[in-house]
């Protein structure tokens, strides 16, 4: 349930604070979480005193900042050095990668020229307006003065001549006797090293003559080995082709023999064959075994059968006589003898 809150002022200058009067909010059963109740308490209040933006407490100490904020401003503030620097240092990096225009050369210079395909105005003047706005006049606070303590004891004074506390001459001597001996130690220092690399640049020029040199065998050694290699393969080669050569000419050389001993016998045997299954023939036995000895078979069949024609008809005859004949004979052998 939202509420009103206004502000008054009395009658002897003072603000007072008032709101109206609300119901007690009905709590749930369970405890509500930590987001809800915090949006809840957003929208729900409404008392300045838990505005953040309402200062609580004495005012006149609100310049000096507690110890946290001042390190979290400290943090701020080197986070945001940080992040300018890197920002800095990109930009200068882009700056040296990207190619500028070379220097002109002597007699020449350099003029800007529009390379746009369209022309346009070049201005830098920026448009400003001024806008005024009236405060109130509030006095700056002063500047706090630096503490100085208070005195205290009493002042003596001595009197030193000239010459009585330092003498250059003899102070210096052992400064100058220290520098001479450090510079004349460093210019030692300096030769020797510079020796030094005259010795290390003189065995790493031998070291890379006897590497070339050695690279040199290595190339060498390598391609007389790759040629040693492609005559061997080439060789290979060749003998596998004469094997296979060999191996076909055996090949038709065994076929041959083979062939001539087959085709030996084999020739005899198909014009026998042929001889039996009458493909070679004679012309008057051929003449006379499909024409005379049919009709000679022919002929004699034809005979025969007549003959046995005749033969059954002469058989029927003499059986027909018989039988006529037969009661007679059998009477004349019944009849008693007189």
């Amino acid at each position: 349930m939202s509420f009103i809150s206004r502000s008054q002022k009395g009658t002897n200058g003072t603000y007072t604070f008032s709101s109206r009067p609300r119901p007690v909010e009905n709590r749930s059963k369970y405890r509500e979480k930590q987001t809800e109740k915090a949006e809840k308490a957003h929208s729900t209040y409404g008392n300045i005193m838990y505005d953040r933006r309402v200062i609580r407490g004495n005012t006149y100490a609100q310049r000096f900042l507690s110890t946290m904020v001042q390190e979290d401003l400290a943090e701020m503030q080197r986070q945001q050095e940080l992040r300018r620097r890197a920002i800095a240092h990109k930009n200068k990096t882009k700056e040296q990668l990207r190619s500028s225009t070379p220097e002109a050369v002597q007699g020449r210079k350099h003029n800007v020229v529009q390379t746009e395909l369209y022309l346009e105005e070049l201005s830098y003047n920026i448009e400003l307006s001024h806008i005024e706005c009236q405060t109130d006049p509030l006095l700056d606070r002063p500047a706090t003065p630096l503490f100085i303590p208070a005195k205290s004891g009493k002042d003596v004074a001595t009197q030193i001549e000239e010459g009585e506390l330092f003498d250059f001459d003899r102070e210096v001597q052992p400064l100058l006797e220290v520098l001479i001996g450090k510079t004349i130690e460093q210019s030692l220092l300096e030769v020797m090293e510079e020796e030094e690399l005259a010795c290390l640049r003189a065995q790493q020029r031998a070291f890379q003559e006897l590497r070339n040199a050695e690279l040199a065998e290595v190339q060498r050694l390598q391609e007389q080995e790759r040629r040693r290699r492609e005559e061997k393969e080439r060789r290979i080669a060749q003998q596998r082709e004469a094997l296979s050569m060999e191996k076909e000419t055996v090949e038709k050389i065994a076929a041959r023999a083979y062939t001539q001993q087959y085709l030996a016998d084999l020739v005899p045997t198909v014009f026998q064959s042929l001889r039996i299954h009458g493909f070679f023939y004679d012309p008057v036995e051929k003449d006379i075994e499909t024409n005379f000895f049919p009709w000679l078979m022919a002929e004699v069949n034809s005979k025969l059968e007549k003959r046995n024609a005749a033969r059954q008809l002469l058989d029927a005859l003499i059986h027909d006589v018989a039988q006529k004949k037969l009661p007679l004979y059998t009477n004349l052998e019944t009849r008693p003898e007189k």
